[in-house]
């Protein structure tokens, strides 16, 4: 017993040192992909995707051992008999001190829940496969190709590392690849498709893909008592999807998707996202801020530079534009002439400060033929 245990302690510590060795001769794949980053911000684009590709060649090598080392042990004839029952396996693997096995199950459970495998071995080695996949490698190779002009080349790496998004170390950022490929859709003129993937990330928007009631509500609070009324009943933070709610709002107002509204519901979605926003960032400062009225609000931004900034990231002036536009379109002339009269008295809307007042003058429903 002694004996077993002294053996036992020395391959688990000889395994140690020749892994630790291993690890000072190997670069790990996330070193390389983190190298290849440094490269990309700094315009060495040619050595950064050499580097991004090396890296998803390193995880998929290491994985891939990983795989065999487990398949070895489950050819054998011994543990074929144990009925595909990982727990046994594990006890096998334990007893007969096969390191490697243990460390690619160990490197499997870090990544995967062991609970979701159903006590399956089999399930394990399925699963352990599928982790040579790097969809964050993937990601970074469509950047590069993107940066450098090859827009096709570049979405087909950015669906690649949204299809492998399960394996991404940061989950919510699949929804940045998305917004990726909903760029260039935008720039190739793909329009149904740039829908489709937009419309991908509202669906982890609860409020927009939920019942309609509340939105229906929303509206009619908009549309009866006004703007001010409005921003006073509602607010939504859910900044990750104010992009998509915005592209899709201009999109189905320049090809006439505005009566009844798609158009309307997604620019004020928008709207009350980047009023939200605002508002937020202005308590943050002046804790007994209350809003009151548009005029006033737009007062408190302006003398903020980060929320000069940020309305003019979230394009806040030809948002309301359009949502004016849209309304109108919808048969809300009331509401349609109040948010151009607002932008009728902000110089600083520049575009939409003269487009407004052509429109005051005399409504009409633009006619696009591209996204505006």
């Amino acid at each position: 017993m002694k004996k077993n245990l002294f053996l036992g302690v020395l391959v688990f510590l000889l395994s140690g040192v020749m892994g630790w060795a291993q690890r000072q001769v190997e670069r790990p794949y996330w070193f390389t992909l983190e190298q290849g980053k440094f490269l990309f911000r700094n315009g060495v684009y040619g050595d950064a995707l050499m580097s991004f590709e090396d890296a998803r060649r390193e995880r998929k090598a290491m994985y891939s051992q990983m795989e065999q080392d487990l398949i070895a042990v489950l050819s054998v004839q011994e543990v074929r008999r144990l009925e595909d029952d990982l727990n046994r396996v594990e006890t096998y693997i334990a007893e007969r001190y096969h390191v490697h096995a243990a460390a690619a199950l160990r490197e499997l459970y870090y990544r995967f829940p062991r609970e979701k495998l159903g006590n399956s071995a089999t399930r394990a080695l399925e699963e352990l496969g599928r982790l040579k996949d790097y969809p964050e490698a993937e990601y970074w190779i469509g950047e590069t190709y993107r940066v450098e002009g090859e827009l096709g080349v570049a979405l087909g790496q950015y669906q690649k590392a949204h299809e492998q998004r399960a394996f991404l170390e940061n989950p919510g950022f699949d929804v940045e690849i998305l917004y990726k490929m909903v760029d260039i859709l935008k720039v190739r003129q793909e329009y149904p498709e740039m829908e489709r993937r937009a419309l991908e990330i509202l669906a982890a928007d609860s409020l927009w893909s939920g019942t309609s009631l509340t939105r229906d509500a929303m509206a009619g609070v908009l549309e009866k008592n006004g703007i001010n009324r409005f921003l006073t009943l509602y607010r939504y933070n859910n900044a990750a999807v104010e992009r998509a709610h915005r592209l899709l709002g201009f999109y189905y107002y320049a090809f006439g998707r505005h009566s009844p509204g798609p158009a309307t519901g997604h620019l004020m979605f928008a709207f009350l996202i980047q009023n939200t926003v605002i508002i937020d960032e202005i308590i943050r400062s002046q804790y007994d801020f209350t809003f009151t009225s548009m005029n006033n609000l737009i007062q408190e931004v302006l003398k903020r530079p980060v929320l000069v900034d940020y309305i003019e990231t979230v394009e806040y002036y030809k948002t309301i534009y359009y949502l004016a536009a849209a309304l109108y379109g919808d048969g809300k002339e009331e509401q349609a002439q109040f948010f151009w009269t607002f932008l009728s008295g902000r110089p600083d809307a520049g575009e939409w400060n003269s487009r407004a007042k052509n429109q005051l003058k005399k409504p009409f429903l633009e006619k696009g033929q591209e996204m505006p």
